[in-house]
């Protein structure tokens, strides 16, 4: 069978000292390194879904699926390893160094190879004995999807190995405390160690292999398509576990019971569907289920032409992803936590930027994102998240503070990036700051790596399509707020992408269109500023001056910096591009004069 290459998480794992345990004792050493594999080791691969790729004697070498999968594995061996050895004398004690790597890998039957595989040995070999060590890409994954505090090694130069690899270390004595407030026992013999369990990881799911209900069993590969691009989208989702494709795919046309398959796989979710295809049209159906629960958390139906089966199967897989990652964020904010942690906060406060763009919920969600940093420090979500609200109220002109906002957003998007330079929602933080400063050349470029790491970013892609207008493109505007709509019709923040709409269509002088969606701007989100401004221009222009006024007057209300309070005031608040500026003084500023707002 010839070799292929992928993606894999590597676990290398050897005995401490085993050449002298067995010059000291060889029968009882191998009898008990042995009665580890067929207790513990073994039961625990097979329990996260890893494959036993090689026993080397005094170690072993396995291949996760799922990062997440592999770093709880190894700490669950480590904490039940603790236990066993609890009255073990040294001579007899079998110990493990355990290294994890996240690489490319070329994959045979019986082995794999590649830099992925050697720097995972070299980890193990840096590891304590009793201890982990992982690499710096396996850190980034984990970091805010694990509760162990791994420590910060630096960058240490190994054998056979060109550039220093940047370790972290999970140190015994971390081990020994995790596996006394996990109350593991020992087992009886011959009974088989589960391990603990203490929960899925919240926003965990798997997407089950989506059945072709056409009557040509040739496509087929249409439905395994929309569940390879959905599992991939929804990876790219911070904090979201994944299980990975190749173990969905054992599942294909198998009887499924959402509770048992949640135990096995570790999830809280699990997504299925069907793709059908007739003559030109193609439907999909999905549903999530709750596991814990047996229940269903959210359905939908999406229809489209099958002349273009590439952009089908994008534009399904993209919004499916993006009302996923609505739909779950809710459901695991709505989740009583007895002892909350920072994810649990994370989690609270994107939920109550979900409920809309309202003094309140900015609040709330600000709130709720410091208490997340104050819990864990180093989190980088927690400061990404914290930066996206500090700027959202800012952009809705919902806020007093706005210079503080700002300075506080721009460090905490520095930190964030620092940490970690492909987190995807810090590089649009970065691009709100930005844009907020009306620095909308420099925020484009923020805007294009949000979206290079994440296409299903609707918040970036409408953003950066609002920035390519200020900058004087006005041509593209809508289409971009369109394209954002088609991905999340009914997202939280819909309001405002309605209100792009009615700006443009303004500054082109098409005020009844304008006003058409400038409205559902307002019913959207009746205390958004802006398209109560805009629409007091609109109606002015179409000489409805009572309409007009209380439009304006509902505008300087809810808007927190007193932009509409005169026309000087406006155009000092806002850096537009000369040929927009000369669009709106014909429209907008001219409207916003007949509604009643004065020069000075």
């Amino acid at each position: 069978m010839a070799s292929t290459r992928r993606l894999a998480a590597i676990l290398a794992a050897d005995v401490v000292g085993y050449s002298r345990l067995m010059r000291a004792d060889e029968e009882g050493t191998h009898g008990r390194f042995m009665a580890h594999r067929r207790e513990l080791l073994d039961p625990k691969i097979r329990e996260h879904h890893g494959r036993i790729v090689k026993y080397t004697g005094d170690g072993m070498l396995v291949e996760f699926g799922s990062v997440v999968a592999a770093v709880s594995c190894a700490v669950e061996v480590q904490c039940a390893m603790s236990r066993r050895n609890h009255d073990v004398t040294e001579d007899e004690r079998i110990s493990l160094r355990i290294g994890i790597n996240l690489g490319d890998v070329i994959a045979e039957p019986e082995d794999i190879y590649g830099d992925g595989v050697n720097i995972a040995a070299r980890l193990e070999g840096l590891a304590e004995p009793n201890g982990i060590c992982i690499s710096q890409t396996v850190h980034e994954q984990v970091r805010d999807k694990l509760p162990y505090p791994f420590e910060d090694l630096g960058h240490l130069s190994v054998k056979n190995i060109a550039r220093p690899l940047h370790a972290f270390a999970l140190r015994p004595e971390v081990i020994v405390t995790l596996a006394a407030e996990t109350a593991l026992t020992l087992p009886p013999a011959g009974v088989v160690a589960t391990g603990f369990r203490s929960g899925a990881p919240r926003l965990s799911i798997v997407v089950l292999p989506f059945a072709n209900l056409s009557h040509d069993r040739d496509q087929q590969y249409l439905a395994d398509g929309i569940t390879d691009d959905v599992t991939t989208d929804l990876s790219r989702i911070p904090d979201m576990v994944v299980i990975s494709r190749n173990t969905a795919f054992t599942y294909r046309d198998k009887p499924v019971d959402t509770r048992q398959l949640a135990r096995e796989l570790s999830v809280r979710y699990i997504l299925q569907g069907s793709v059908r295809r007739s003559g030109n049209r193609v439907r999909v159906n999905t549903q999530l289920i709750d596991a814990e629960n047996d229940v269903h958390v959210w359905a939908e139906r999406f229809d489209q032409a099958a002349d273009d089966l590439f952009r089908l199967q994008d534009d399904v897989t993209s919004q499916i992803a993006v009302a996923l990652d609505l739909e779950l964020v809710g459901a695991e904010a709505a989740r009583a936590a007895s002892n909350p942690d920072a994810l649990d906060y994370i989690l609270r406060g994107r939920a109550a930027l979900n409920r809309g763009s309202t003094p309140d919920n900015f609040a709330e969600a600000i709130r709720l994102f410091e208490t997340a940093l104050a819990l864990d420090p180093s989190s980088v979500g927690a400061r990404a998240f914290l930066a996206h609200a500090l700027t959202g109220r800012v952009l809705e002109q919902i806020t007093g503070t706005s210079p503080g906002d700002l300075d506080r957003a721009e460090q905490l998007v520095d930190e964030a990036l620092a940490a970690s330079p492909r987190y995807p929602l810090a590089h649009l933080a970065r691009g709100q700051v930005l844009r907020a400063r009306q620095q909308y050349d420099v925020a484009i470029p923020a805007y294009e790596t949000a979206l290079a790491l994440d296409r299903n970013s609707v918040l970036a892609l409408a953003a950066l399509g609002h920035c390519k207008f200020f900058s004087g493109s006005i041509e593209g505007a809508i289409e971009a707020q369109e394209q954002a709509i088609r991905l999340s019709p009914r997202d939280p923040r819909v309001s405002n992408l309605y209100w792009r709409i009615g700006m443009v269509y303004l500054l082109q002088a098409r005020t009844d269109e304008a006003i058409q969606w400038l409205e559902k701007a307002r019913s959207a989100n009746p205390r958004l500023p802006g398209p109560h401004a805009w629409l007091a221009a609109s109606y002015a222009l179409r000489g409805e001056t009572a309409r007009a006024v209380a439009e304006l007057a509902e505008a300087r209300q809810l808007s927190g910096d007193g932009r509409y309070s005169s026309i000087t005031r406006f155009t000092d608040s806002r850096s537009w591009a000369p040929e927009i500026h000369t669009l709106a003084e014909s429209t907008f500023f001219a409207g916003l004069r007949q509604a009643g707002v004065p020069e000075e």
